[in-house]
């Protein structure tokens, strides 16, 4: 059966391989550099690549989907020659796949074709031993140097931003507020913004599909290292809209020159708020977009050209907007979770029981919600279409025993197929197993002859 999470995640890096070529205008000269960049950040083939590229051209996040090989348990290369493979790899980041397999073959770890490059490539990745996630670790940054996109939509930057404290806790305690916001890295408009009173991802989801819900797709994003962006939605979203995603370097600040720029104009407004505290945090907000209208996105701005202002420069723009259906917005920002389905036909999903059907007893369904409602929450399986299960109501008095679907009940059986199989097999074993020669025999024919 093939797993349909492990499909997904495997095409949300697919995608992320080949987005860098998914730029639209590219010349022949410049996608033959980001070819090879890729062959040599990936590990893979040009041939591969190309096949990658032509399935997201034609089928789009699903045609870089796996092909489900039928079901497999372990792992394809034992642990010691794992373990010879991942020490190649330290021993020098840049060593390639061909090379590490090249190695263990000479010097006799395996025999020649035993290891396929791409199951060693994929399970030197899980292990954190990919070429790419090497360099990140091993290679010394350096100055970050200046960098400006040409047109709007192209690159995006998010940041959090730790704002005043208000009175909307326990009982009236202070609080802490944070901001999020996403600017625009050609026209520096603040795409969206907002204070909220917790700091957890929900924030940047919120902000983040706010800002494709007015400004239609951008090519790539660009977020720090924090736990609030390197999360498992954050790479699903981006993939399934065709988004490249980007994090910047440890302790590379200078890379999100723009967003922390924009930071320090901000305290311009916080400076502003303490003089007159506010009571809420929708009174806050209020103020704040009045700020941002007047005292930013239409200002004249001197990282622009003849320091327009970010509204006009984005508005005038000559690149094009692009707009996905409500329906693909709403399902790339969807969350998605795994649950086992109890013998009771449900699954406990955030303190709540959900129905899913006695059929699925054992199984392990993804759960496919909105993390603003889950009154309703989609179940999909795979062999199954995606149905919908709502929360279980429990009655005042315990209900009747549903009965067991027919395929998981026991057959009566006239004997116990096992005990009669061992002794049909002691029979033949005891006539395989006649002594060839009789030595008892031998001495009584010697006793009767003398």
């Amino acid at each position: 059966m093939k797993d349909h999470q492990k499909a997904e995640d495997i095409a949300v890096q697919r995608v992320q391989w080949v987005a860098s070529l998914l730029v639209p205008g590219l010349d022949a000269a410049r996608k033959r550099v980001l070819m090879e960049e890729v062959c040599t950040q990936t590990g893979l083939s040009e041939r591969t690549v190309r096949r990658y590229l032509a399935r997201y051209q034609e089928s789009g996040f699903s045609g870089l989907k796996p092909k489900g090989k039928g079901h497999r348990t372990g792992s394809a290369i034992p642990e010691p020659l794992l373990e010879q493979a991942v020490l190649l790899r330290r021993e020098l980041p840049e060593r390639s796949i061909a090379s590490i397999i090249a190695i263990l073959e000479w010097e006799g770890h395996a025999q020649p074709g035993q290891i396929k490059r791409s199951t060693l490539q994929e399970r030197l990745a899980d292990l954190g031993y990919s070429s790419r996630q090497m360099r990140m670790v091993t290679q010394t940054g350096v100055a970050a140097r200046r960098f400006a996109h040409p047109h709007r939509n192209q690159l995006w930057m998010g940041d959090i931003k730790h704002g005043p404290h208000l009175p909307i806790g326990p009982g009236g305690s202070q609080k802490q507020v944070y901001l999020v916001a996403m600017i625009d890295d050609a026209t520096r408009l603040i795409l969206h913004a907002e204070f909220y009173p917790t700091l957890d991802q929900v924030i940047v989801e919120d902000c983040f599909h706010q800002a494709v819900h007015k400004y239609g797709v951008p090519e790539a994003t660009f977020f720090d290292n924090g736990k609030q962006y390197r999360t498992k939605w954050m790479t699903r979203t981006c993939s399934k809209l065709g988004i490249r995603l980007l994090y910047a370097k440890p302790y590379a600040a200078a890379s999100k020159g723009k967003i922390e720029r924009w930071n320090r104009t901000l305290d311009s407004f916080l400076a502003e708020v303490r003089l007159e505290p506010v009571k809420t945090l929708d009174a806050l907000n209020a103020r704040f977009s009045a700020w941002l209208s007047e005292c930013y996105q239409n200002k004249p701005h001197s990282a622009l050209p003849g320091e327009t202002t970010p509204e006009t420069a984005y508005r005038s723009d000559s690149q094009a907007l692009r707009w996905v259906s409500p329906e693909v917005l709403k399902d790339a920002f969807l969350h998605a979770d795994k649950r086992k389905v109890d013998k009771s036909g449900c699954v406990s999903f955030q303190g709540q029981q959900y129905e899913v059907g006695l059929s699925f007893i054992g199984c392990t369904v993804e759960i496919v919600y909105d993390p603003q409602d889950i009154s309703v929450i989609t179940v999909e399986y795979d062999g199954h279409a995606p149905w919908t299960a709502k929360p279980l109501v429990i009655g005042t008095h315990v209900g009747k025993r549903p009965a067991l679907p027919e395929h998981l009940g026991t057959v009566p059986a006239k004997g116990s197929r096992l005990l009669d199989a061992a002794a049909k097999r002691k029979e033949a074993r005891q006539e395989r197993q006649v002594p060839a020669v009789s030595y008892r025999a031998v001495v009584e024919e010697e006793s009767e002859d003398v």
